[in-house]
């Protein structure tokens, strides 16, 4: 647009504003440099549409309004200014599942270390586009260090790149960690509704139980299974 030299890993010109990367990759959805035909990522295809929204809404962090586009088959919503994403729960829940079994098929190797930026430790909660209602903070899979903004009923936002973090997180075996994690707090807790059990202190376990569970846990595919175990396992242990 300008002219102006940029550095290999800018998005955005620093002297006129211009894009210069978009998130473009069907498969690892990380962001691309305009005019690329494959992903610096993973290799992929670039396959992104721009689409004429039914809806227009706004981002949560700099109030720009949201593009809709069409990256593969998952519909998304991108901020020009900031690059965050807006995913509608359903397609991201396809996004884990199909990514997990892309995992599970071609298996692929270790997880990549947690990578907290700085602008992370600050806490901040958005409202949801949607609803407006404040957004809960959650550490996807309690584990991946990614922490993304959940509305219950609308949606996630991602802030810029974490939705790839996600999906390598994925992709390295991550959720089987997560399992494996939650299994073993599950042993832990049902020893200690067993204790509670023989010392008479039920009551006390009661209310600590009803502590389990996490924020995002309906739709992040690794809580839903374990918070039910854990409900089938007080109820047992309560009638023994």
């Amino acid at each position: 647009m300008c002219g102006a030299s940029a550095s290999t890993d800018s998005t955005t010109c620093e002297h006129c504003g211009a894009r210069l990367a978009t998130v473009a990759c069907p498969s690892c959805f990380g962001m691309i440099f305009q005019g690329a035909k494959f992903c610096s990522h993973c290799g992929a295809r670039v396959n992104r549409t721009e689409v004429d929204p039914a809806v227009n809404i706004s981002c949560p962090h700099c109030q720009d309004r949201l593009e809709a586009v069409s990256v593969g088959k998952t519909n998304l919503r991108e901020c020009p200014k900031c690059e965050g994403l807006w995913m509608d729960n359903a397609s991201f829940d396809q996004i884990c599942a199909d990514r997990e079994e892309q995992s599970a098929v071609l298996g692929l190797a270790t997880l990549l270390p947690n990578q907290v930026s700085a602008g992370e430790l600050k806490v901040r909660y958005y409202p949801c586009p949607v609803c407006q209602a404040l957004m809960n903070r959650v550490n996807f899979a309690h584990c991946s260090g990614v922490i993304v903004d959940i509305c219950r009923t609308h949606g996630t936002w991602f802030d810029k790149d974490e939705l790839r973090r996600i999906v390598e997180f994925i992709r390295g075996g991550g959720l089987d960690k997560a399992r494996m994690i939650e299994i073993e707090e599950l042993k832990r807790q049902r020893e200690q509704l067993r204790s509670a059990q023989m010392t008479g202190t039920l009551d006390t376990a009661n209310e600590w139980h009803h502590t389990v569970g996490w924020p995002g846990a309906n739709h992040d595919l690794v809580g839903t299974g374990v918070s039910a175990a854990v409900e089938a396992l007080f109820d047992f242990f309560s009638r023994r």
